[in-house]
């Protein structure tokens, strides 16, 4: 199948004061082997360099969005998605990687009709790329998957590939409420509406660093899910 007829991907990458390793980033994106993608970059009101370095790359794949206010990442992530115009979504934020063959090897896996979240392990990188583990050391579930997340959550939304339709299909797409659990929440979802798939490899590395939001208030992130498991009828 050439490439313009392979289904398109619509990377979203949300950025805000995302400039340290924001060109590394979108060169993962660059070095795809499946070239078939747009990548929706939506700038949140930085007021670092990032748009001047998205602005070097000379790609018509590459599309640039400006916020009119700025919103949280869960509200940002669902505008960002609105400018999107692919079959498929994808993650990427501008501090992770992605590897080369990532869209190649993931993408088949939805030729079963009712695969509708493809993802993969990943890695974890501590500061550099030498210093990494990888972030699930078990099995990854594949089918019907909602029980086996509740006991042990494994998706990282940096290995994630969902078909856009069942996402639009969504009471709620990404639950703006949320600060930190919108992730969790969204997988959880779309796990009781259709079959996931993994690649047992990593495909894709997350960045361990200072400025995580991931690493900020535990308690808040807490809060949020007794919120989610009382709203679903599940304890811990």
């Amino acid at each position: 199948m050439s490439e313009k007829n392979k289904p398109l991907v619509s990377i979203i990458m949300n950025c805000f004061n995302g400039e340290t390793f924001l060109k590394e980033s979108i060169e993962s994106i660059l070095n795809q082997t499946y070239q078939n993608w747009e990548l929706i970059f939506w700038d949140n009101q930085s007021k670092d360099k990032s748009a001047e370095i998205f602005k070097k790359f000379k790609d018509r794949r590459l599309k640039y969005f400006y916020a009119n206010k700025h919103t949280s990442l869960y509200k940002a992530r669902n505008l960002a998605i609105g400018k999107s115009t692919g079959d498929f979504i994808s993650f990427l934020d501008t501090d992770d990687l992605w590897n080369k063959n990532k869209l190649e090897l993931q993408m088949p896996l939805f030729n079963n009709s009712d695969v509708g979240v493809v993802y993969s392990n990943l890695w974890i990188l501590k500061k550099n790329i030498k210093k990494r583990r990888l972030y699930s050391k078990t099995k990854l579930p594949q089918g019907k998957v909602f029980e086996e997340l509740i006991k042990n959550y494994n998706v990282g939304i940096v290995s994630v590939i969902l078909k856009k339709n069942l996402f639009l299909k969504l009471n709620e797409q990404f639950d703006e409420r949320f600060t930190m659990i919108g992730d969790y929440d969204l997988f959880l979802r779309l796990s009781k509406i259709c079959l996931f798939q993994a690649s047992q490899e990593p495909l894709a590395s997350y960045r361990l660093h200072g400025n995580n939001l991931s690493n900020h208030s535990e308690e808040k992130e807490l809060n949020e899910l007794e919120i989610w498991l009382k709203e679903n009828k599940l304890s811990l």
